[in-house]
Order: structure tokens, then sequence, then C-alpha cells
């Protein structure tokens, strides 16, 4: 059992139906919020499970392509909002199908090295399907769209990717988790935004040549139906099992606050990066 799971009190914060449609600036704001508020001990370790219909969250890089506005705009078109996060990493889809969750620790007294921070996630989500945790890998899917070394895959096919946020000495680490739907389907989406925005071009940076047969969502590897709000269940179900306090509570008067202002500067960041 990994340690950092083994937390004396789990707070659960679940937005997997009440953030669906809503803006993912405010998810980013509410793990903004959260970081502060374990990172200086303010409160307990934290996971939250959300969900958002519809929004393809671009990276810094992605920011950068030479026709960026251009693969906006075909997004648009096809039904998707575009956000800019604050977070590393490249494009990924966001719909009713995927399920972000965030574990929220505090590096206060003790620091979380990188690894150490993806490795909780890796270990959690092994515990989550304990069915298929012999064959969930970690490593870079090459074709995949977000590419990066802890990639999560069955049988060579991704199914999840993870990234952290570290602020005032909290560590979010950010998990999407293609649940239901078709895999391919999302990647063949990004990569015809890259086609969009690149148009041929080349760049400093090396965009991913998405190959949309490397990729899947869960129910399609394991075959059988899986769903999002299964899934959230089964996890409160685990964090019961992994520690005696478990409370399921939103933020208070005084922690709201704190995220109105988180996500007043998560909105002005998004909206200058836009404006470019």
């Amino acid at each position: 059992m990994n340690q950092l799971l083994t937390q004396q009190t789990w707070r659960f914060i679940d937005q997997s139906i009440s953030a669906k449609n809503r803006s993912p600036l405010e998810s980013f704001a509410m793990d903004d919020t959260l970081c502060h508020l374990v990172g200086q001990q303010m409160t307990s370790s934290t996971i939250r499970t959300w969900v958002h219909d519809h929004t393809v969250v671009l990276g810094i890089q992605d920011h950068r392509l030479p026709f960026v506005q251009e693969g906006i705009e075909y997004l648009k078109s096809g039904g998707y909002d575009s956000i800019v996060r604050n977070s590393g990493g490249l494009a990924v889809v966001l719909d009713e199908g995927v399920l972000n969750v965030s574990i929220v620790l505090s590096e206060k007294q003790n620091a979380i090295n990188i690894n150490s921070g993806y490795d909780v996630m890796v270990d959690f989500i092994k515990l989550l399907f304990p069915s298929v945790a012999n064959q969930i890998e970690a490593y870079e899917i090459v074709g995949s769209y977000c590419p990066g070394t802890y990639d999560l895959s069955i049988g060579g096919k991704k199914f999840a990717g993870i990234s952290q946020r570290r602020l005032r000495d909290g560590v979010a680490v950010q998990i999407y988790l293609c649940i239901e739907g078709s895999g391919s389907e999302r990647a063949q989406l990004i990569k015809n935004f890259y086609d969009s925005s690149l148009k041929g071009e080349e760049t400093k940076f090396s965009y991913p040549n998405i190959q949309p047969e490397v990729m899947a969502s869960l129910s399609e590897l394991l075959n059988e139906k899986i769903t999002v709000q299964e899934t959230v269940l089964n996890l409160q179900t685990l964090l019961q099992n992994l520690s005696s306090n478990f409370h399921p509570i939103q933020l208070n008067e005084e922690e709201t606050e704190l995220y109105t202002f988180y996500l007043k500067r998560v909105l002005e960041r998004n909206e200058k990066m836009l404006a470019k």
C-alpha cells in the first residue's frame, strides 16, 4: 500500500454531476484552492471527482501552434469549447464519459517528489480497478494525445493520463480516466485539431503524431459497460476502506472566498492566453 494513500482523514468532494455544464476553469481554480488549503494544513488530504462536458483543454505549447485559432474554430464547429490549463501537458478531451480525479496532498512537513506524486495516482487507480490492476501499465504511449511517462494503458492502449499542479506546499495530482465512449474518436478529434493548427508547418516544439487506434476507454478495454457514476461510487467505497475518517464535505464560506480569489486569477490568465 502506498503510504501517501493511508491518510488519517480523507476529505471527498464530488463534482461529477454538479460541474458537468460548467467551465473546467472552475475545476482548475478548485484544485488551486485545495492545494492552498491542504498544503497549508487548513484541511485534510482531499480527493475530488469532476466531469465537464465537451471541452478540449489545451496546454501552454498548444497555444503556441502557428494556426491555433483555426484549430479552436474547428473544435467549436464540433461543439467543443477550448480553454488553456495552468498545469503541464498538451491537449486533452473532456466529456461526460471522462472522469477526472484529483488527489490533493500536503508536502509542508515532508516533500513529495514528482515521481512519488505520479506513483500515488497509479497505485490509487489500481486499487480502484482491482480486477485489472495487474494489467495496468504506466509508460508513454506513443501516438496518444498528451503523451507522458505515466500514461496508463492496458494491452498497449491508453485510457488515462496524469498531470500535477503544485502550489503553497500543496500537490494536486490530476488524472483523466476515459471510462465510457470511444477512445479512438476522442483521439481523432485531437488529431484533427493539430492538423488544423499546424497545416504541415515545422515547429520548434514536437507535437504528437496522433494515432487514434492506440487509445481506448475502459469500457472498450474490459468489454463491459462501466459508467462514470458507478466508478465514483466505487471510489467512495475505496476511500472509506483507506481511512476510518471519511468526510464528504463541500467548501465552507471561508474556503469559498479563497476559491473566488483563485477563480478570478484562473479566468484572467485564460483570457490573456486566448487573446494572444
